[in-house]
């Protein structure tokens, strides 16, 4: 897993690459008609629904560069075809590494692509600092 959303993991014989950003977790959103971290809660407290554990697989998927026909496709034969809790493991991970990002992530270290050096606007300006009154 790493904080752009995406995380490696086995499904369907083989390692598969999941990225849930901005867009699917919109999607997933939609589809669940529930937040992603409240689509996230149900599927780890049990209180999950089908559709919780379909659309999020099928949109890691997508946004893993998996063309949506072929998602759709696998979906229906890997998942939906399936008993629900064969999938629910595989559900809940996506969905945390679209939500929280790498568990194994030191908290408060910034990754490589947000390290980037920001200017401040202000900085050089010839207007006066911004000063404290009652």
């Amino acid at each position: 897993m790493s904080r752009d959303g995406s995380c490696t993991v086995p499904f369907n014989g083989q390692k598969t690459f999941f990225k849930l950003a901005w867009r699917e977790l919109m999607k997933i959103q939609e589809a669940c008609d529930a937040g992603p971290y409240v689509v996230l809660d149900r599927l780890v407290s049990g209180r999950w629904r089908l559709q919780d554990i379909s659309e999020v697989i099928k949109w890691g998927l997508i946004g893993g560069g998996m063309p949506q026909g072929e998602a759709l496709k696998l979906v229906e034969s890997e998942v939906e075809a399936r008993p629900p809790l064969e999938n629910l493991a595989l559900a809940q991970q996506v969905l945390g590494a679209g939500v929280v990002g790498a568990p194994e992530e030191e908290v408060g270290k910034k990754s490589a692509a947000v390290k980037q050096k920001t200017r401040s606007r202000t900085g050089k300006s010839a207007l006066p600092p911004l000063s404290e009154t009652a």
